[in-house]
Order: C-alpha cells, then structure tokens, then sequence
C-alpha cells in the first residue's frame, strides 16, 4: 500500500485548516497553502483565522512541533488535497446561469499542484461540487502534466490516483466530526479509492465507503438539498400559520408528537456555504427535472423578504402607538448576523442579509448585535455593532439567530419580531 508521508491542503479555510489540523495531530507533515497572505502568515504564527472549538489549540501545537506549515505556493507532496470553495458564476442575469457552479478555484488549485505532481501521488477533492467536477479537474492536471498517466486513459495503472470524498461535518463540531463522522470515498478508480481510504484512515475513525466519483460528488448535494427541502417546509408552514393567526411553534410540537414526523424549526431563511448552495449544482445539472429541489430554493431564498416585510409591519406598528414620533426616531435592533447559531460564519446568511437591507431602507438607527464576531469585514463596516445591553434600549428587535446569549435573557421588552420563536 502507499505510505503517506507529507500531506498538503490547498485552500485553509473552515474546513482545509481543520483537515490539515487533523492529519498534523497525527504527526504527519502537512503544507497548507492558501493564496491570501495573511491566512498564511497567521497559521505560521501558530494562530488561526477562524472561529472553532479546538482548532486553536491543535494548530498552534501542530505549528511548534514542525508538522504544519502553510505557504502560498505549493510544494512537493505525497497527497494533495483541494478544498478551495465553488461558489456561483457571477454577472449573469438569467436566473438558472445566476446558480451555474463556478469551477475557477479548483481549476487554479488543479494548475497549482500540477508542476510538483510526481509518479505516485493522490489527488483528493474535498470541494463541494457538482456531478463531474472530478473528472474535470482529472482533465485539468492531465493537460497540464502529459509525462503522466490518469485514472481517466490508464484506469488502475495511473501514476497519478483521483477521488472525490466530500467533507460532512457541522461547524462548531468539526474537529470531532472529521475523526468519528463516516467517509465517503468516490474514487476515479478502485485503486483510487483503497489510496484515499489509507489517507484517511490517518485520522479517520468511521467507516470509509466506497463508490465512484460522480455518486460521492451527489452524495453530499443530496444530503444538504434534503435539509434544504426539509426546512423550505416548515418556512412555508410558518408564513401559512402567520396568515392564519396560528402559532407554527406550538403547531409544529403538537406534530411533532406523531411517532413518524419530525418537522424542522422555521427561521428567517437559509445560509451557510452549503444547504444555501449545495441544492443549486443538482439543479444546475438537470434544471427540467429537479423541480422540488428547486422550489424548495426559491421558498427559502425568499424568506428573508418576507422577514424585512414583518420589520416594517412593526415599525408602523410602533409609530401608530407612538404618533409623536417619526420613522427617523425609531431604532430597530438585530440580533444576530451568522447563518447558524453560536459560530462566526457570515457565509450566505439570511440574517446578514436581513440586516444590510434593513440597514439600507430604514430611515432611522439600525443596530446589531453578534457575540460570535469581534468586528465586521470592511465592506460591512455601514452596520453598527453593539453589545447586548445597548440593543435592550431598542424600540423594536429583531430576532435572527438564536444565539445562547439570546435565549438566556430573560425579558425582552418592546416590540419583537422573532423568527426562531425563541422569545
């Protein structure tokens, strides 16, 4: 079998640095490279960039003891893998082209890696991706290193050997979830596949299962578009109920009694790099015939305006009780910018989302609340942070995520607009 000695992630972001971090843990000697410098330069100084349990500690033992290290450029290795994102094609104003996966990342990290690419080596893409995004970055490497052979032309006796094994972990939950969580491992070829099994089982402690490529690539769209369908249910019962002067919290607990249902919690929509995306590379794929999936994307895409409607039922609410006051008088609070609770990913969140448009129409103070997050990025810096104390003097708040620091108040005064239905 192959011995992995040296291991290099392309791409050190929420799920490549917590997968360098495993593999560093085991004392196997890891590159990581990203292109951001700072990214680099941070990990080098035995810190991270992000927020997760864990992490912290296991990279700023594994960077002291010499087994990680992360550069811009990459370097010589025995296995390589990409996990750089796949977001959508910009610029388009076609609404199935706007959710076309865009490919560019990992066609950059495939031409990265191809000039240290020796006889030997694996290729892994960790990436979520659509169906035949292996293949084509197969393609790629094969085009830019024609002394060696591929799974694609030579099968089980390529110099080079290529899977697709999709991440499947919960943030907040990462570093446990890559250790226990089961793998699927699609290979381009069998002996693709008992190569990426021997990698991961450095670290891995559930099952590796085995299939080929494009079905290991479905596998994770499918998971996060069942959520996806799953949550765009109960989205739709909560602005049903609304309608109909029906409590959906109480509703969905009586159902939830039934021994065989198990309906998900409303919110204010869907984010995260995964359940908000994911749903759209089936669709992409096969627009004609993925007809709930992309239903479901449209129900939960659009949530977040019915939320901003809800806000502005309020406001009149508030200055018909107040009519001395103006629109420009009242300050509306947020609480809450991640797409989930109790971690700092922004990533496609519907809060965030919720905010900035509310920040953008509303005529008077709009603050924001999120314990998760020290300062915002630069092009976010218009929306107002504040601490949970000074929210509290707000004449309307709105609830977007349910933070543990949100469900321990223990009187919110005023008016609310809660979408977790936690107050």
């Amino acid at each position: 079998m192959k011995s992995f000695n040296t291991v290099s992630v392309i791409g050190l972001g929420y799920i490549g640095l917590p997968t360098a971090a495993a593999f560093a843990a085991r004392k196997v000697k890891v590159t990581g490279v990203d292109v951001n410098p700072n990214t680099v330069d941070t990990i080098n100084k035995g810190e991270i960039h992000i927020v997760e349990p864990e992490l912290d500690m296991i990279v700023h033992a594994a960077v002291t003891e010499g087994y990680l290290k992360a550069t811009t450029i990459p370097e010589p290795a025995d296995a390589f893998l990409i996990a750089v994102p796949t977001p959508f094609k910009k610029g388009s104003s076609n609404e199935s082209e706007n959710h076309e996966p865009d490919l560019s990342y990992i066609e950059a990290a495939a031409k990265s890696i191809a000039p240290v690419l020796k006889k030997g080596d694996l290729v892994i893409l960790e990436s979520t991706s659509p169906v035949g995004a292996t293949e084509q970055m197969a393609k790629w490497l094969a085009e830019a290193r024609f002394d060696l052979t591929f799974p694609q032309t030579a099968g089980e006796d390529s110099d080079i050997r290529i899977a697709h094994c999709p991440e499947r972990v919960l943030p907040g939950h990462v570093m446990r979830e890559l250790v226990e969580n089961d793998r699927v491992i699609g290979g381009m070829s069998l002996k693709c596949s008992e190569y990426a099994i021997e990698l991961y089982k450095v670290f891995v402690e559930g099952e590796c299962v085995v299939t080929n490529a494009r079905t290991a690539e479905m596998a994770k769209l499918t998971e996060n578009s069942c959520r996806d369908v799953q949550i765009a249910f109960a989205n739709e019962l909560s602005i049903i109920c609304d309608e109909l002067d029906i409590d959906v919290w109480e509703l969905i607990s009586l159902a939830n009694r039934h021994p065989r249902i198990n309906i998900l919690q409303p919110g204010p929509g869907v984010g995260g790099h995964c359940i908000a995306v994911d749903p759209w590379f089936i669709v992409s794929k096969t627009p004609e015939l993925a007809r709930i999936i992309k239903t479901a994307r449209k129900v939960n895409d659009a949530k977040p305006e019915w939320v901003i409607e809800k806000v502005k039922l309020a406001v009149a609410e508030f200055l018909m009780a107040n009519p001395e006051k103006t629109a420009k008088s009242v300050t509306i609070a947020c609480y809450g910018l991640t797409f989930k609770p109790d971690i700092d990913d922004l990533r496609e969140s519907p809060a965030l989302e919720i905010t900035k448009k509310l920040t953008e129409m509303h005529q008077g103070s709009l603050i924001a609340v999120e314990p998760n997050v020290v300062s915002l990025p630069e092009h976010l810096n218009h929306i107002k942070l504040v601490d949970i104390k000074k929210a509290a003097h707000a004449d309307i708040k709105v609830l977007l995520v349910d933070h543990k620091e949100f469900k321990a108040l223990n009187e919110v005064s005023g008016l609310k607009v809660d979408t977790k239905g936690i107050w």
